[in-house]
């Protein structure tokens, strides 16, 4: 089977109390209604699916449109005439020297260190940026 690079945002708690997000990867779905997940650790997790399917099943027509209509997020009138095509800039490989406890701060939080690292020092660069302006 093969693998789907999907993302899921799970909760988990850290040592101070605070709840933490990040992203699993989903591995495989089993005929069981079962799914595999790899955690940032690299953890693989079997779990049951979270949804109702009973409650899911039981749900009329007219429940359906009321649960969507309620709902602040649905809107069925999107213009994707405003939407903008992002292309993330093109990355390039360097040798940087960081103090140990800022590089093991980030390889912490798991897989994509060098990411989180790169969207703080644009985060930097942005508001430079904008107190010059």
């Amino acid at each position: 089977m093969a693998q789907k690079q999907k993302r899921k945002s799970r909760e988990a708690s850290d040592n101070s109390g605070r709840k933490s997000e990040y992203i699993v990867r989903h591995i495989a779905s089993l005929d069981d209604g079962t799914h595999i997940i790899e955690h940032p650790d690299g953890r693989l997790e079997r779990r049951k699916s979270e949804t109702d399917w009973a409650r899911l099943d039981a749900l009329t027509d007219e429940e359906i449109e009321a649960s969507i209509a309620n709902d602040p997020d649905w809107s069925d009138d999107w213009n994707w005439g405003e939407a903008v095509l992002v292309i993330p800039p093109k990355k390039k490989a360097i040798s940087i020297r960081v103090d140990e406890d800022v590089l093991d701060y980030f390889k912490k939080q798991g897989a994509g260190y060098q990411r989180r690292m790169n969207a703080v020092l644009r985060s930097y660069m942005q508001q430079k940026h904008k107190k010059r302006a």
